[in-house]
């Protein structure tokens, strides 16, 4: 099968750790449309990952944190990482596996993509694993191993507490963005006084309570946005009191605006 057509149903598990750990160059691709709601569940693979999508938005999971990637952005995700990948709606999957020796990074992170990454990416999908450990195509990789290491992490990441009764409040967060009960609400809840949550959460996840709210906000929003809904509406599913807070919250997030957002221009190509 051509390397640029992806496959119509994804392979299985077992299938799909075969044909990377059999790999003979550095970059095994795969490329594969998946279905809104698909769910990889939890696992982990021998060589990292670069996951990226032309089409759709993904939530990248791992016991340490989410990570929203839209298809401006990509997740890398170290090799043995245990991840999980839930598409939010109809995704095509344009990932790569990179042998360990390989990667700017120990820690997951979201780039930015920008055209030339993008281009990479793409372009590496239509080669053979073997084409990309010598000549053009080694050099091919090298490039995109530079452009991993000069992109900025872009802030997207939900860090995730060890503590029970932090991750009890954090997935209730999650479930229910646009809730808005402090911290002493929900110590009477857990069991915890309000002083010692926010103590926890500042040292577990290195953010503040109201900052993870609001960053686990923009988490929950994103995917919304990217389906088309209207910034009235999404503000209010996510819990501001106008759009025009959330506007700002986002652009101070992000640096722009959600219309300019999911607005940017990118490559032409859809493979």
């Amino acid at each position: 099968m051509p390397h640029t057509l992806a496959h119509a149903t994804p392979l299985s598990r077992d299938a799909l750790q075969r044909r990377i750990e059999s790999a003979s160059g550095p970059v095994q691709p795969y490329a594969c449309d998946y279905p809104a709601g698909w769910d990889t569940g939890r696992h982990h693979h021998l060589r990292h990952q670069l996951v990226f999508a032309t089409q759709g938005v993904m939530t990248v999971a791992t016991p340490a944190g989410w990570w929203v990637v839209p298809p401006q952005l990509a997740v890398w995700i170290p090799a043995r990482l245990e991840h999980a990948l839930l598409m939010h709606r109809p995704v095509k999957l344009r990932t790569l596996y990179l042998d360990e020796r390989l990667g700017p990074s120990a820690q997951p992170r979201v780039v930015n993509v920008s055209p030339l990454l993008r281009e990479l990416i793409l372009r590496l999908m239509e080669l053979p694993a073997e084409a990309t450990a010598h000549g053009a195509g080694a050099r091919l990789v090298a490039v995109l191993l530079d452009e991993l290491h000069a992109g900025p992490t872009v802030p997207l990441h939900l860090p995730e507490p060890d503590d029970p009764a932090l991750r009890r409040i954090c997935t209730a967060l999650r479930d229910n963005p646009a809730n808005r009960d402090d911290l002493t609400t929900w110590g009477s809840r857990v069991g915890a006084s309000s002083r010692t949550l926010a103590r926890r959460f500042l040292v577990q996840t290195g953010m503040g309570f109201a900052a993870w709210r609001q960053q686990a906000r923009l988490l929950a929003a994103l995917p919304m946005l990217a389906e088309g809904r209207s910034v009235t509406v999404v503000s209010q599913e996510v819990g501001y009191e106008s759009p025009s807070a959330f506007i700002a919250a986002f652009r101070r997030s992000l640096g722009t605006s959600p219309g300019r957002y999911f607005n940017k221009p990118l490559a032409s190509s859809d493979s």
